[in-house]
């Protein structure tokens, strides 16, 4: 018997900014969907290890949604993040390295809260590492381990993992390394869930029981024991939220 889902709003964006756009232009479009009456967001910038600060990475990502007409605040901004999630109107999480975001999602207290709030129909929203911490765990990310969070585990708003930025091993290369493929099967000798590999300017609409590829670009879809499987923007992958 097919399992009720709660109605999830989320959508998951491979990058922030794609090759010749602006931080957050090429998903503009997805993002008002997203949003829809709302006009107000909750930015948590825990992903980024250095170089820019909390305030100046908000900064950047209240300028992008300013333009969308979206009063953006961060929750490092307020008095307590746990009140700052429960009275946003929705959520943003950016990239970065996902290890210390996860590690600072745990800190502050946030998964279960962000679980619940997701679960109530709260609008989600990821990119990069904040894609990543909305699968089952973060054992797909490309970062490095610069710090080590509470657990893998992360929010599981959906039950499989993600690989944002996934790259095609390049036919003329004399790169002898493992291939993003090659570690997601890996992945697999100790790991059950699906793993979506997310090419950039690639997105992920997770609207109830429904699940649609956005973009311009297939995705690549493993499942444990499998052959990879290639699936277009306007294909069915909804049973992905059905996968165990």
């Amino acid at each position: 018997m097919k399992k009720a889902l709660p109605k999830k709003d989320i959508l998951l964006v491979s990058t922030s900014t794609t090759h010749g756009t602006g931080y957050l232009e090429h998903c503009q479009n997805e993002i008002k969907q997203l949003l829809g009456e709302r006009k107000s967001i909750l930015f948590i910038p825990y992903a980024r290890p250095g170089g820019i600060s909390h305030t100046d990475y908000t900064a950047k990502a209240r300028e992008a949604f300013e333009a969308m007409g979206i009063q953006l605040t961060g929750v490092h901004e307020a008095a307590s993040p746990v009140t700052a999630v429960e009275q946003a109107e929705a959520v943003f999480i950016g990239g970065g390295n996902t290890f210390l975001l996860l590690r600072q999602l745990y800190a502050n207290k946030l998964i279960e809260l962000l679980q619940k709030r997701v679960e109530q129909g709260m609008p989600y929203m990821g990119t990069s590492a904040g894609t990543n911490v909305a699968g089952k765990t973060i054992g797909t990310t490309n970062d490095m381990p610069i710090v080590f969070p509470k657990s893998f585990d992360a929010l599981q708003l959906v039950p499989f993992n993600i690989n944002p930025h996934y790259l095609d091993p390049l036919p003329d290369s004399t790169h002898m390394g493992e291939t993003r493929e090659t570690r997601i099967q890996e992945f697999h000798v100790h790991n059950r869930q699906p793993v979506v590999g997310l090419r950039e300017g690639s997105m992920l609409r997770i609207s109830g029981e429904q699940i649609e590829l956005l973009g311009p670009h297939s995705a690549r879809i493993f499942l444990q024991g499998k052959p990879a499987m290639e699936f277009k923007p306007a294909d069915d992958i909804s049973f992905l939220l059905q996968a165990y």
